[in-house]
């Protein structure tokens, strides 16, 4: 396992296919657990398919987060562990605690990671020694909440080289979803001996924020979702296992629109970047490298991102391809992540079809472009980058 890009050839990438999780959300709860709308999910998993097939043909080894978590799960310490993080959950008491224990304990392991993803609901456990809690719950409450933005395998986990952050979400509604990673990467023999550069522990960092944006340089944006507290913590770790140089911290907006780095800008070559045209003359990084004793950081002030970013990667400039978009279509596009590319390999990148302005740009400034199907998969603000985890790709030329 290695990545030390955004844009080398992929060659392996973790996916989660939506599944029930997607179907249990409603009106009612779709806000708490950060949908826009109630996806129409046989469509969705088209879509996906769509997506995943793109990848195969052009030669990328697609890994389904849900089958190594069933392989995980027959091994009985992850087993024990994962269990054991769902009864933790103090507004069980214990007379249901009890009850859904029971009923996980008796679980296949293909069973028991489909109810750790998609949840556990109200009708499904009926403890048999009496709960408090559980007469008193809704007929639509879950024992175990589902977690329909597992499909963002981007935010939980990032590759830096040989070694892997399992990052620590900063929602409620997504934190669950570190655990079950995190247990994957120890426990699943695909991953053995695979160093861990990063914890759910630690402070807010996630996927979606962080680039490669060189063998030796990396990017962490800072705003909704990654706090100044998590970029420094990985950064310090990073730069003590030298895994890179430089680490730039960059702030963005803290709106749901602009939730992760990604939202406004991704690599689409070694040395090009997609940029949402609003923030591309605003961008601001602070460059954070080792200190003389290596114990201590030195903090840069904060440079326009695009100087900042090509000093460090040793470049005469990164290139920012041009939408050339008027001020409402490059909001719209934006919103439907026309900025959340996958490179696939250099010049060479999937998108979401609608986004048929910044698309064709991309195009026209010789990046070819695999075009995706998205109207239900984005109900959950992420596109192609947000929906994959590069764990193998090749090595970038120097």
């Amino acid at each position: 396992m290695y990545v030390d890009s955004e844009v080398s050839r992929l060659r392996t990438v973790l996916l989660h296919r939506p599944g029930k999780e997607l179907a249990r959300l409603t009106p009612r709860n779709s806000g708490s657990l950060l949908f826009d709308g109630i996806p129409w999910v046989g469509r969705a998993q088209d879509e996906h398919d769509q997506f995943a097939e793109a990848l195969r043909s052009r030669g990328v080894e697609v890994l389904y987060l849900s089958q190594l978590l069933a392989e995980t799960l027959a091994v009985p310490e992850a087993r024990a562990e994962l269990t054991a993080g769902v009864l933790a959950d103090r507004r069980l008491g214990d007379g249901l605690r009890a009850g859904i224990a029971d009923y996980l304990a008796d679980q296949p392991p293909d069973r028991l990671a489909e109810v750790l993803v998609a949840g556990l609901s109200h009708e499904e456990v009926k403890p048999a020694g009496g709960s408090l809690v559980y007469e008193m719950l809704q007929p639509n409450d879950f024992l175990i909440d589902p977690l329909p933005n597992l499909l963002f395998t981007r935010d939980s986990s990032v590759w830096v080289r040989d070694r892997v952050a399992v990052t620590s979400l900063a929602m409620p509604a997504r934190r669950r979803e570190t655990t079950l990673t995190h247990a994957v990467y120890r426990f699943h023999p695909r991953f053995a001996g695979s160093g861990l550069l990063y914890d759910p522990a630690l402070e807010h960092v996630e996927g979606g924020d962080v680039l490669v944006l060189a063998p030796s340089v990396l990017a962490i944006g800072v705003g909704e979702r990654t706090t100044p507290a998590g970029a420094e913590r990985l950064a310090r770790r990073v730069l003590a296992a030298g895994l890179a140089h430089t680490v730039l911290a960059v702030p963005i907006a803290q709106e749901r629109a602009t939730m992760h780095l990604d939202t406004v800008c991704t690599m689409v070559d070694a040395d090009a970047v997609v940029m949402y045209p609003n923030v591309a003359d605003t961008l601001q990084a602070w460059s954070i490298t080792s200190g003389e004793d290596h114990d201590h950081l030195r903090v840069r002030p904060p440079r326009p991102f695009l100087e900042a970013a090509a000093e460090a990667m040793g470049i005469e400039r990164l290139r920012v391809i041009d939408t050339g978009l008027d001020p409402v279509t490059a909001e719209r596009e934006q919103w439907d992540d026309g900025n959340n590319t996958l490179a696939i390999a250099p010049r060479l990148c999937v998108a979401y079809e609608r986004n048929v302005e910044t698309n064709a740009q991309l195009e026209h400034a010789g990046i070819e472009v695999v075009r995706i199907q998205g109207s239900e998969l984005g109900s959950g603000r992420g596109g192609p980058r947000c929906m994959s985890c590069p764990v193998l790709r090749d090595p970038l030329p120097g």
